[in-house]
């Protein structure tokens, strides 16, 4: 009689119903281990839309990716100046799609250093973009562990506009804040174009309806240039950088 194949390795088995917790846990041990291999402790995320091209401006959008690219950028450089400075570093993250993710990957890709992809299964606009380093291309099937990884080793992030993966990721982020949950209460949440965030949510009608406390209009930043962000996040990520660290015992 042959041998029967190890359940471990029978794909049909792997991908059953059955074994669905055998592949969340895969999707947690995985890029834990990946992270550990390629000593990364923290990163600055970027969201942003998916859909948002450097070339195409029909709807004036193009500015973004072009304000990302930069910003990405300055901070890669910055990540190598606080790394002579302190011996801490950090990396670009994104959710490892076109647009503002391509836009972030991108600007790191351009300062000479490594940049982290995460992305999603999804029946279309997600694909890798080129300039994720290969060794932190990673790929999820679930968008909460996914998310879980996005945010893990965060010290800050940085949301562009974008449409409702955007804002999920934004509000998600918010109320892990908001309610405590994010063992990092000196995150720095950055919101690019003020213009854009307050044409479409009236952030204070939430105060005055009750909905929020006045004080969670403190949980983020709006900035509308490059320069203007960087002076208010580069020394709230070296504070914060100091002092947090998930992978420290």
């Amino acid at each position: 009689m042959t041998k029967a194949q190890k359940a471990y390795k029978d794909q049909e088995f792997i991908n059953s119903r059955d074994a669905r917790l055998l592949r969340i846990i895969s999707e947690y041990i995985a890029p834990e281990a990946k992270f550990k291999a390629n000593d990364v402790h923290h990163t600055v995320v970027f969201f942003g839309s998916a859909r948002i091209k450097p070339e195409d401006d029909a709807l004036g959008t193009a500015k973004y990716y072009l304000a990302a690219q930069k910003m990405a950028e300055e901070l890669a450089h910055y990540s190598t100046q606080l790394k002579e400075e302190t011996g801490d570093n950090f990396y670009i993250c994104t959710g490892g799609g076109p647009g503002i993710m391509e836009a972030a990957n991108r600007g790191a890709r351009d300062a000479g250093e490594k940049t982290i992809g995460l992305n999603i299964s999804l029946p279309f606009e997600q694909n890798p973009n080129p300039y994720i380093s290969d060794e932190l291309n990673m790929e999820f099937h679930y968008f909460f562990m996914r998310k879980l990884w996005l945010l893990y080793h965060a010290k800050a992030v940085i949301v562009f506009p974008g449409g409702f993966g955007t804002f999920d990721e934004l509000f998600e982020t918010l109320t892990l804040i908001q309610t405590k949950k994010m063992a990092k209460p000196d995150i720095s949440v950055m919101l690019y174009d003020s213009s854009y965030w307050k044409g479409l949510i009236n952030f204070q009608m939430l105060v005055d309806k009750g909905m929020i406390s006045a004080e969670d209009l403190y949980l983020f930043h709006f900035f509308d240039t490059v320069d203007d962000g960087l002076k208010f996040l580069k020394p709230r990520l070296k504070d914060i950088i100091a002092t947090v660290d998930h992978f420290i015992p």
